[in-house]
């Protein structure tokens, strides 16, 4: 996440397909990716840091909705090289917050413990 908001901020340039001009449009998208990813990111280390165990198992299954849904993106705009990447951390992510909450995430009984 932190890696993705930092490509965001110093070279949007690598977000958009070869040869896509850069405009001020696609700077302020850049922008609001780098505000996404930069704060999961910091929640992320945040909550594993003081053991939260309830808030890191929901922000790790929000975290790998995120990439499923951009894997859909990369997919539907072309960019398949990207896909298996971020599929990967996706299911990183769903992997960690089963075992962080001791159920997967599609049980309700994670929901009411707090994934």
């Amino acid at each position: 996440m932190a890696s993705g908001g930092v490509i965001a901020l110093v070279n949007p340039a690598m977000l958009v397909a070869p040869g896509a001009q850069i405009t001020d449009a696609v700077r302020v998208y850049a922008g609001y990716l780098v505000a996404r990813n930069l704060t999961l990111a910091v929640m992320l280390l945040v909550v594993l840091a003081l053991r939260v165990r309830g808030a890191l198992g929901t922000l790790m299954v929000l975290t790998a909705f995120i990439q499923l849904f951009d894997a859909v993106l990369d997919i539907t705009e072309g960019r398949f090289p990207l896909v298996p990447g971020v599929l990967v951390f996706a299911v990183a992510f769903f992997f960690g917050a089963s075992r962080v909450s001791g159920h997967p995430f599609w049980n309700a009984a994670a929901w009411r413990e707090g994934v």
